[in-house]
């Protein structure tokens, strides 16, 4: 006789995907095993301190782009080449590729901020852009 007889398929048989239709309607938000957690992987809800962290960053890169712009009018310099090729291309509308750029890059680190290595990495990438917003600050408090 047998008592464990599912009808539906378990799905824990497998990781969850980085992406599945889970990852809105879901209720995942964090992994039960410690080897799991240790792991990393994918769920379905992410931590508010997280988002807090990529909302933060996303608003430092438009005071960075703002900043620049005003940096640039008094005759200052950007010293980052790749930022420095795309104002001579786009002009002041660099900010629009800049921000799509940080936008994406923020989406991707959030979907894998369960892996200690990109918890780490927000903490950097928020930790260098409040200093480049003071040295930003700095410079233009001296025009």
């Amino acid at each position: 006789m047998q008592f464990d007889r599912r009808t539906i398929k378990d799905r824990r048989q497998k990781p969850t995907p980085l992406l599945s239709k889970y990852t809105l309607w879901g209720r995942r938000r964090s992994f039960r095993r410690k080897e799991d957690r240790e792991r990393g992987g994918y769920v379905d809800r992410y931590h508010p301190g997280i988002l807090f962290l990529l909302i933060l960053v996303a608003g430092l890169n438009i005071l960075d782009a703002f900043f620049t712009l005003i940096i640039l009018d008094h005759g200052g310099w950007e010293l980052n080449p790749v930022v420095y090729s795309v104002i001579n291309i786009l002009g002041d509308n660099f900010w629009i590729w800049k921000f799509g750029l940080v936008s994406l890059s923020l989406v991707l680190l959030c979907l894998h901020s369960k892996f200690k290595v990109v918890k780490i990495l927000i903490f950097f990438i928020t930790t260098i852009y409040l200093g480049v917003l003071f040295y930003h600050i700095r410079i233009i408090l001296n025009l």
